[in-house]
């Protein structure tokens, strides 16, 4: 086998072969720098098993953050599948978005495989859960004969503890399956949620998932044309799968993806695995809902009784036990916390109360440690009468529909119980000395005729976890992104991502090929209000707004922090002015960026108000935004638990969970935003932020440090120029 640093030069030269043969490739030292940076890296990583006699196989992580126009994509593909077809092994490329993982598989994939002089497969990998189950389809749509003692999925929506549907609605929902039955067996529909002309809702889409829990797999009488599994095979012949991060760290030990030992990895959009990190791990359980219980028991007993499995004799007894000690616990926290829980955040979303330190208090111990002890009891029935089904399924054939049924009916409702005690043993969990401690909480909301109580726990750490869960298993990793570095360093990431001290971590800062100070100025915009005022505030800014607003001529975007911001600058907006915008909350993102797009081309003005979800991933070149305006800091939510936790544990450690925390999230965030402004290199834009803590703290001049190096300007509370900013004549 060829040295790494043969297999690195064949790899780069075939990254410089690709851009000297297209012509609408130029020519990017960036791109270069950063194609040679994968190539080392890839051709460094020891990939497979080691043998007994052999050393431990060598690590190679890259970190590179690659500025806005680099073209990333290529310079991590080309190298990557080159040495990957070189090395007999795969590229596993996860994203955080749709837009990436569209754009690799239909544009940037197909056109490298055209230029490549040995051809290579690619595959989009989905969850299982994106699929139809062809029996369950069929058993909804009333294609299939229901059991006479129980329906398939009978009040799958009783969650709530409600009456079932009415019968208009439940005539709608199998009219819906019909439909979507018609479509799938005429060829309309390939069984992808994401390719139905219009995607259904959760609630209609999740009794027809093909989800893990209740998939028989090869013993399914629909096994053979079962669209899950065909595109798993799509997968076994692909050298090259896109897939994204949330289901590369839930399918962490299965084998839904290559092997992490032995395959390249790359995290593109890597700035967002920290905080998928922590969703991935985070648990929770509904205390007040638990009619789901009673309703598996029944399964779980009638079902257990036709495979004479002995377990379920205990069922009974386990269900009504688990429902009393849900009840019991939802009654406690509304009596330790039934305050704090009936104020709703001002934010909106339901009301918390954050247990401090992560310290469960003694009245809650006892029930938790019975939870815990029940929901395990009764998951290894439910797991004894699931591996008896299996057996039965596979020794008879025959009845294979009929069971496979029934193992759907308990495997629907089974994650429920496992959500229960993963929840509880994560609350149990306590933190010794020098330890971590998980996040703790509980929520209560309003949900029709209901007060829903649910208890939460996290880790606070995500460093810690992907280390972990991650990086253990990984041998040659890139990880990029338009924003790693906050406030100029990576140091912030490093530690979210569980990289910080890792010696086989590499970093590497490419510039963007924008002239930045020549195609676009930064204004920082002073207000009489303090930003922490925030209704004085945000009347300011809005007249402030108003005023810059009537000088847009094309495309201008609006990013606010609140929707309660958002309204008052839609309130403020005179009737004119309101013709022009085009506001997130009130029309579908496609419908208003085709609106935004068509008014642009048209040659009039079109203005965007948006929230934290259009600050990134939106790509509006040219005319489209020529003006960005940026109502505020965009620092995270104060009522986030997770958060909150993490900065107790800091202070209590001795140090500044501002400093340390929140001001880099805050600088990868403002990149984020920023980027927007300028995204071709014949772009002219203008930026201005009406939080004046950018001029006027310390930690301001750290923001600033992280931003694109635009000529950077501020203007007083009147609107009247200040000049050129110091930083700006400094590096003058």
């Amino acid at each position: 086998m060829s040295s790494p640093s043969a297999l690195a030069q064949s790899a780069l030269q075939a990254f410089d072969d690709l851009v000297q043969a297209s012509g609408e490739l130029r020519d990017r030292p960036g791109q270069r720098q950063m194609a040679e940076q994968v190539a080392r890296v890839f051709s460094q990583a020891g990939l497979g098993k080691a043998q007994e006699d052999e050393a431990e196989p060598a690590r190679a992580v890259a970190v590179i953050q690659a500025g806005t126009g680099v073209g990333k994509s290529l310079a991590y593909c080309a190298p990557a599948v080159a040495l990957a077809l070189a090395r007999n092994t795969r590229v596993l490329i996860a994203t955080a978005t749709v837009a990436l993982q569209e754009q690799l598989v239909h544009k940037d994939l197909p056109a490298l495989a055209a230029q490549m002089p040995q051809p290579f497969r690619h595959a989009l990998a989905k969850g299982r859960g994106r699929y139809v189950c062809k029996l369950k389809l069929a058993r909804l749509a009333g294609q299939a004969e229901a059991e006479a003692d129980e329906d398939l999925f009978a009040d799958e929506e009783a969650e709530a503890g409600g009456p079932p549907p009415a019968r208009q609605d439940s005539e709608a929902q199998r009219q819906a399956y019909a439909a979507m039955a018609r479509e799938l067996a005429g060829g309309a529909w390939d069984g992808d949620r994401d390719s139905l002309a219009d995607p259904p809702e959760a609630e209609l889409w999740r009794p027809v998932s093909a989800e893990a829990s209740s998939c028989t797999g090869k013993h399914c009488p629909a096994f053979a044309n079962c669209t899950y599994y065909d595109k798993r095979k799509e997968l076994v012949g692909a050298q090259v799968i896109v897939a994204n991060h949330d289901l590369l760290l839930s399918s962490l030990g299965s084998r839904l993806l290559p092997e992490l030992d032995n395959c390249l990895l790359v995290l593109d959009e890597g700035h967002h695995l920290p905080a998928t990190a922590l969703d991935q791990f985070a648990c929770q359980m509904d205390l007040s809902r638990s009619h789901w219980v009673e309703q598996l028991a029944r399964r779980t007993l009638r079902i257990g009784g036709l495979v004479a499995v002995s377990e379920v004799a205990d069922v009974p007894r386990l269900a009504a036990q688990l429902r009393q000690t849900l009840l019991d616990l939802s009654r406690l926290v509304m009596d330790l916390y039934g305050s704090a829980l009936k104020e709703a955040p001002r934010g909106g979303g339901p009301a918390r109360a954050r247990l401090p330190r992560g310290e469960l208090p003694a009245a809650l111990d006892e029930p938790l440690r019975l939870l815990s002890v029940t929901a395990e009891s009764f998951l290894a029935c439910v797991s004894a009468v699931a591996k008896a089904l299996r057996a039965e399924i596979r020794d008879k054939p025959g009845e294979a529909r009929r069971l496979s049924t029934l193992y759907a009916q308990i495997g629907m409702l089974a994650p429920r119980l496992e959500a229960v005690h993963a929840t509880a043993q994560l609350l149990l969990q306590e933190a010794g000395p020098g330890e971590v401690p998980a996040a703790k909480w509980f929520s209560c909301e309003v949900d029709g005729e209901f007060i829903v109580v649910k208890a939460h726990a996290s880790p606070i750490l995500p460093g810690a976890t992907l280390r972990h869960q991650l990086w253990s298993a990984v041998r040659g990793a890139v990880v990029t992104s338009a924003t790693l570095t906050s406030c100029g360093r990576f140091d912030f990431f490093l530690r979210e991502a569980g990289l910080h001290g890792d010696p086989a971590v590499a970093t590497l800062e490419v510039a963007s090929p924008f002239d930045y100070a020549a195609q676009g100025r930064f204004i920082a915009a002073e207000t009489l209000a303090d930003p922490k005022d925030a209704a004085g505030f945000n009347a300011e800014m809005a007249q402030a707004l108003v005023r810059d607003l009537a000088a847009v001529r094309r495309g201008a975007l609006v990013l606010f922090t609140s929707r309660e911001q958002m309204r008052v600058a839609v309130q403020a907006l005179p009737a004119a002015l309101r013709e022009t915008v085009l506001v997130q909350t009130e029309l579908p993102r496609a419908v208003l960026l085709r609106r935004h797009r068509e008014r642009v081309e048209a040659g009039g003005p079109s203005v965007i108000f948006g929230m934290q979800s259009f600050g990134e991933g939106l790509d509006l070149p040219g005319a489209l935004c020529e003006s960005l305006f940026i109502a505020k800091l965009p620092f995270a939510p104060p009522d986030d638990p997770v958060g909150e936790a993490r900065a107790e544990w800091l202070r209590g450690a001795g140090r500044d969970p501002f400093s340390e925390l929140v001001v880099p999230a805050t600088a990868i965030r403002l990149a984020q935003w920023a980027g927007r402004a300028i995204r071709t290199e014949t772009d002219r834009a203008e930026v201005t932020c009406y939080d004046r803590r950018l001029t006027r703290t310390a930690y301001g001049q750290r923001l600033l440090q992280g931003l694109p190096p635009f000529t950077r300007l501020r203007r007083d509370a009147e609107g009247r120029p200040l000049g050129v900013s110091q930083e700006v004549a400094a590096q003058a």
